[in-house]
């Protein structure tokens, strides 16, 4: 794993080198601060309109992140002509996929972090104190950090199949697509034949389920997360990287590279 690891650390250093990350964090921090002037004309749901604001800008950016620099992991690469000389040293193709994928998440952590701690001062500036509730602001970073991961790996997984352009596409357009999954599986119309309907509930099963991940209602009302629902959702999200990841492994193997 050695050489995983030298590649997720050179893919972390270039991308905290990258000045579009800090402006997505600084974007950020700046929707949470609207988050508390927000706040102070909402009587009484101050705690909610912060959380709620602050959640859905760490999850917005977080995709935007993970979508355009996990798609630029391979093109870019390609572009620069450093692929080339990499793949020949001793390094494999999977692993430098894996490296890529592990380099983008470390970043990912470390901006989640960075936005979750703002998060937190904001809601540390209105109550002057925090509370038991806002410990289950922890529980839903910690559920986006594993939706980012899992969209990471699908960007790697187009990009090694396609240009970036269609890569963004395809990225976007499976999350959309995940996030009406569990609706697929229990639409009914009276103009669908059953065939129809097994084949849609089929399709919701193949898609990445994203409402897995998502907690966000519970957290911002102040009702906490269960430790099944938690682990479900780690153990769902390693499934599924882990698949997508072996595919991507599999079409870059193939892929002719001159």
């Amino acid at each position: 794993m050695r050489n995983v690891q030298t590649v997720a650390a050179n893919t972390f250093r270039e991308a905290v080198r990258d000045r579009v990350l800090y402006n997505l964090v600084f974007f950020a921090l700046l929707m949470m601060g609207a988050a508390i002037l927000v706040g102070q004309i909402s009587i009484g749901i101050e705690r909610d309109v912060i959380v709620s604001l602050g959640l859905t800008a760490i999850s917005v950016i977080g995709i935007f992140i993970a979508i355009f620099l996990g798609v630029a992991l391979v093109s870019r690469e390609m572009d620069k002509r450093t692929l080339y000389a990499l793949l020949a040293k001793p390094v494999k193709r999977w692993e430098f996929l894996l490296g890529k994928f592990f380099g983008l998440v470390m970043t990912l952590t470390v901006n989640t972090a960075a936005m979750a701690a703002g998060l937190y001062i904001a809601l540390w500036s209105v109550n002057h104190a925090l509370l038991k509730s806002d410990t289950y602001v922890l529980v839903a970073v910690y559920l986006i950090l594993l939706k980012l991961a899992l969209i990471v790996a699908l960007a790697l997984l187009f990009s090694c199949f396609t240009t970036p352009f269609l890569a963004i596409l395809f990225t976007a357009g499976m999350y959309v697509a995940g996030l009406l999954a569990g609706d697929l599986r229990t639409v009914h119309g009276v103009e669908l034949d059953p065939g129809t309907l097994r084949l849609m509930r089929g399709i919701s099963y193949l898609l990445p389920n994203f409402e897995n991940f998502n907690v966000m209602g519970a957290v911002v009302h102040g009702r906490g997360v269960s430790a099944a629902i938690a682990w479900q959702a780690t153990l769902y999200a390693i499934l599924y990287i882990a698949i997508v990841l072996m595919g991507a492994a599999v079409v870059f193997s193939r892929r002719n590279l001159k």
